[in-house]
């Protein structure tokens, strides 16, 4: 209950609590308070001191605790900075009603407080006893002075023993604002062994920690001294273990390396440093360090990002190929505006020969980056990739982290060469292992088997060749961008020819262009009698052949040579390839098709026989099984219709068809030879011959569709090959017309189909077949 109000004069405190029956100094540096200090001393009258919650220098109401101690004033020292140093002793606690200011000093309206003891007189003894050993254990972790843990010891006044113990112990703001604020001694003390209970769990907590942090340090201290003594021990003993571990660690320190990298690599120092020179592991363990130390670690080269610098490189030294310069240019643009350091990967797909290899050489030389090549033909296992792991003899690292380390640098090319080739076995998977190091969002941390440690290759630009799709895994595809090569026609292979595989062969055979003069007419002839390719790797070996017979007439005193194309045959022999101009006429039962192989596209003939039988139907020719399926299909539509084509309904009983197909040594498959099937049975029941110059491909359904198809370039690029006129394509196909040479496109007449008659009508000669359209 409180009693009667009275007025004092009053200074808020800043983390600092005073109770009754205490001295405490006080360090005052406000005008306000020093002049309550100061006025009170003066008066000889008592002060309210009352603590913040908080440090601010003009506290309003919320500001302060609502109780706190009338004190007064013992002694007053000016110090030379103008704070006052106090000495103030409390005498019983009130409560703050209300506060004003004035004459530059602040005045409280308090409510004197009445203590309450709460319980009897034996129970207050046994908590003081309690009391007392809460303190003596706190004492024994965290020493007081002896004259102060007997001062307390002396107190008798529960109550003064509580706020005394409180103070010395507690060192917390709040906890001892909320025993000032207990005005029950009960309450007060049983609040009060709970808070040192806390403070004695916190204290031994804290020992055990400093416990465990010493015996770390005397441990290490431990080791640091005896490794020194072993330093001493071996350089007495002449050996030069410690000096080659000194260096590694010099390395080591001069590098850029990541933590987990760092601390991998520093216990393998420290592991070299303890091995006697004698061990095999010594050996081992240098290998290792010199394997991960020889890595690029945080070296990069600048990217040139001058696009006319670059189309200019690319253009120099690949003619054509325009989609994959294309793509370049668009790196570098995107790259010159994000300033991004990630990579990309880049897939391309075409027939052997036409410089998938090279150009990704000159995408290098453009961009003035490094440059690597991983040969993954034939590759079946995984290790091979990824590295062997070290609990093997002779394990190494794999393909990627030695091409990082030959290209010297975070950023480099790197060229996955015939990835198609790779195959799985019982070692693993090569192309699994591929997948985090072509995946830009997990190649900045790629783990090698044989290094243990995470490596970035995020900064580097992955290009991968392959001559076909069918054998890479899909969800390796998935992690590429896929381009597309096609074949060159003979104009492109003439002037790679002329640009490129001429003056390269002269270089290598030590002749010069004065001496040996190969003519457009010339190139052109070897082009189409001595070569049947979709690249140019055979053209530039015939080349070479007669760069040969050249360096030999010129060392038998030849003066000049010029190879016209009636001379060829002394250099290169007889042509080897003749184009048949359509059979010299229309045949019965024979159409020419196309099919698209890893080499390239290539021209079929289907040949189709009637014989005297019973209905069976024979295939040859080493055909496939969806190729065998798109016989009988053709065959079956023939069946159909057979009325409308002109066709004896009855042949199914009494006639059987012999279907073949030459170079019966190749294996063939693939269901776009069905158009090329139904016209060649078509012709062959019913009489009508079938024109030569005319070459087709797609698959066709039970009902006369014709459905789209892949590879059109390669295929019509064969077509122009071997003289064909016209070619027939499913009209599904007609958004690819775009991609074929223009040169190409004016040779050929490019007719699109949508069902059988349509073909039929234009291969057949004689009255064409009248039906209505297949739905």
């Amino acid at each position: 209950m409180a009693k009667p109000t009275q007025t004092l004069r009053m200074a808020p405190l800043r983390s600092v609590t005073v109770y009754p029956k205490m001295l405490v100094h006080l360090d005052v540096a406000r005008e306000e308070s020093k002049r309550a200090f100061l006025d009170a001393h003066g008066a000889d009258e008592p002060l309210f001191l009352l603590t913040q919650r908080n440090h601010e220098e003009d506290p309003g109401a919320s500001d302060l605790y609502s109780i706190g101690t009338v004190a007064v004033v013992k002694q007053i020292a000016k110090l030379p900075n103008g704070m006052l140093r106090v000495l103030a002793e409390g005498l019983f606690r009130a409560e703050l009603i209300d506060f004003f200011s004035e004459g530059g000093c602040r005045y409280a309206q308090i409510g004197l407080i009445e203590e309450k003891r709460g319980s009897s007189e034996a129970e207050l003894s046994a908590l003081r006893q309690m009391l007392l050993e809460r303190f003596d254990e706190l004492s024994s972790l965290s020493p007081l002075p002896p004259d102060v843990i007997a001062a307390i010891h002396s107190l008798q006044e529960e109550g003064q023993l509580a706020d005394t113990i409180a103070a010395k112990a507690l060192m917390d703001l709040e906890k001892e604002q909320a025993i000032l604020a207990l005005l029950s001694l009960r309450e007060r003390i049983e609040r009060l062994c709970l808070y040192l209970d806390e403070n004695i769990e916190r204290k031994r907590l804290q020992q055990s920690i400093e416990h465990r942090v010493r015996q770390q340090m005397e441990k290490n201290h431990r080791e640091y001294f005896l490794r020194e003594q072993e330093k001493v021990i071996r350089e007495e003993l002449g050996e030069g273990e410690s000096s080659a571990a000194s260096l590694y660690r010099e390395r080591l320190d001069s590098l850029p390396i990541q933590s987990e990298a760092f601390e991998k690599i520093s216990k393998e120092i420290s592991r070299l440093e303890r091995l006697s020179p004698s061990s095999p592991e010594t050996e081992v363990s240098r290998n290792y360090l010199d394997t991960l130390l020889a890595l690029p670690w945080g070296r990069t080269t600048q990217d040139s990002l001058d696009l006319g610098h670059a189309r200019e490189v690319l253009d120099e030294d690949h003619f054509g190929m325009e989609k994959v310069k294309a793509r370049i240019l668009e790196f570098l643009a995107v790259h010159s505006l994000t300033h991004a350091k990630k990579g990309a990967a880049l897939c391309l797909v075409g027939p052997p020969g036409v410089g998938k290899t090279s150009i990704a050489q000159s995408v290098a030389r453009a961009l003035g980056r490094n440059f690597a090549r991983l040969s993954l033909g034939g590759v079946h296992d995984e290790s091979e990739i990824r590295g062997h792991r070290r609990t093997y003899i002779g394990s190494m690292p794999g393909r990627l982290l030695t091409a990082m380390r030959q290209a010297g640098s975070m950023n480099p090319l790197l060229l996955m060469d015939e990835i198609d080739k790779m195959a799985a076995s019982h070692n693993g998977d090569p192309a699994a292992a591929l997948l985090e190091a072509l995946d830009a969002e997990q190649n900045a941390t790629f783990r090698d088997h044989y290094a243990d440690i995470p490596f970035d290759l995020s900064g580097a630009l992955f290009f991968v060749t392959a001559n076909t799709l069918e054998t890479v895994p899909r969800a390796l595809l998935d992690r590429m961008e896929v381009i597309e090569l096609g074949g060159y026609t003979e104009l492109e292979k003439l002037e790679i020819a002329k640009r490129h595989l001429v003056p390269k062969q002269l270089k290598r055979h030590g002749l010069t262009k004065g001496f040996l003069k190969l003519s457009d007419e010339t190139l052109r002839a070897i082009i189409e009698k001595y070569t049947r390719e979709a690249g140019v790797r055979a053209l530039e070996r015939e080349i070479a052949s007669v760069c040969r017979k050249a360096a030999m007439q010129r060392l038998e005193g030849k003066k000049s040579l010029r190879v016209s194309p009636k001379k060829l045959h002394e250099f290169l022999g007889a042509p080897r390839f003749l184009r048949e101009k359509g059979e010299q006429g229309p045949r019965v039962g024979s159409v020419n098709g196309l099919a698209w192989t890893a080499a390239g596209g290539e021209m079929l003939v289907v040949e189709a026989v009637p014989m005297r039988g019973s209905g069976q139907l024979l295939l040859t020719g080493n055909l496939g099984e969806v190729m065998q399926e798109s016989a009988k299909a053709a065959v079956s539509y023939i069946r159909a219709h057979a009325g409308e084509l002109g066709v004896d309904p009855e042949f199914y009983q009494n006639t059987d068809i012999h279907i073949h197909v030459p170079e019966g040594a190749t294996p063939k498959d693939g269901p776009s030879a069905g158009v090329t099937i139904a016209s060649a049975v078509a012709s062959a029941l019913s009489g009508k011959p079938a024109r030569q110059d005319i070459s087709m491909t797609g698959e066709i359904t039970l009902r006369g569709r014709v459905l789209p198809i892949g590879g059109l370039k390669e295929k019509t690029l064969a077509a122009h090959r071997q003289g064909i006129q016209t070619v027939l394509f499913p009209l599904d196909n007609l958004y690819e017309l775009g991609e074929i040479p223009e040169i190409v496109r004016g040779d050929l007449r490019m007719v699109g189909v949508k069902n059988v008659d349509e073909v039929l009508s234009r291969v057949l000669l004689g009255e064409a077949p009248q039906s209505p359209p297949a739905p």
